[in-house]
């Protein structure tokens, strides 16, 4: 499957992309996780969002990346979501790839800290990231901090 992989600040988001982002986000994460939680939390103007899109303009995987200092004290990625019309096409693991390498453009050479949800410990494990404290319960779902040492772009 051919996917165009976009990353924007938050200001260069236009309404309609805007929409199909948040539109994802909670029907992953609110809806089939049955989480409730905040969103829209205040880090999506900090953050660039990379996004996948299909030919047709369907939305196919997103991540939200945020600088230093907005969630963790190291750079961090977060709201990783594939659409379930995709999912067992191993599109997460081309998201995965795609975040990685916009860090190391955007963040170079620098840490990277993401409280990910527990079951998803050796998707990230494989990009070198390794759990740094104790497991936790965040908005209900069990999550792990972990993390990833700087030159993120060398690790395949």
């Amino acid at each position: 499957m051919q996917i165009h992989w976009q990353c924007l600040a938050f200001h260069q988001l236009n309404v309609h992309q805007l929409y199909l982002v948040m539109s994802l986000r909670q029907q992953v994460f609110a809806v089939e996780q049955s989480c409730v939680y905040q969103d829209a939390d205040g880090a999506d103007q900090a953050a660039c969002h990379l996004m996948g899109w299909s030919v047709d303009g369907r939305l196919l995987a997103y991540a939200r990346l945020l600088p230093p200092g907005v969630k963790f004290a190291d750079a961090s990625f977060g709201r990783v979501v594939t659409s379930p019309d995709v999912r067992r096409q191993r599109i997460g693991w081309q998201l995965l790839d795609q975040v990685m390498q916009a860090m190391d453009r955007l963040f170079p050479g620098q840490p990277i800290t993401i409280g990910a949800q527990s079951h998803l410990q050796s998707f990230y494990g494989s990009k070198g990231f390794v759990a740094i404290g104790p497991e936790y319960l965040e908005d209900g779902l069990p999550h792990i901090d972990m993390r990833c040492p700087g030159s993120v772009g060398a690790i395949a």
